[in-house]
């Protein structure tokens, strides 16, 4: 058995209704969503340059 089965499965967030929302809120919506996903952007290249960095420090010299 994997330690992972034992872990709690994640549930996807519920979508946000978007009914209620004026132009004006979903505009602002969409620029948190945007902010968000820059933050995300971020995440991933700070991340990668991490990872290269380790690579090129542990690489075999040719």
């Amino acid at each position: 058995m994997d330690i992972d089965d034992l872990e709690p499965r994640k549930a996807k967030p519920a979508l946000k209704d978007l009914t209620a929302l004026g132009v004006a809120e979903l505009k602002d919506y969409i620029a948190g969503l945007e902010a968000e996903i820059a933050r995300a952007r971020a995440a991933i290249a700070s991340k990668e340059a991490q990872k290269n960095a380790a690579e090129a420090f542990f690489k075999k010299p040719s």
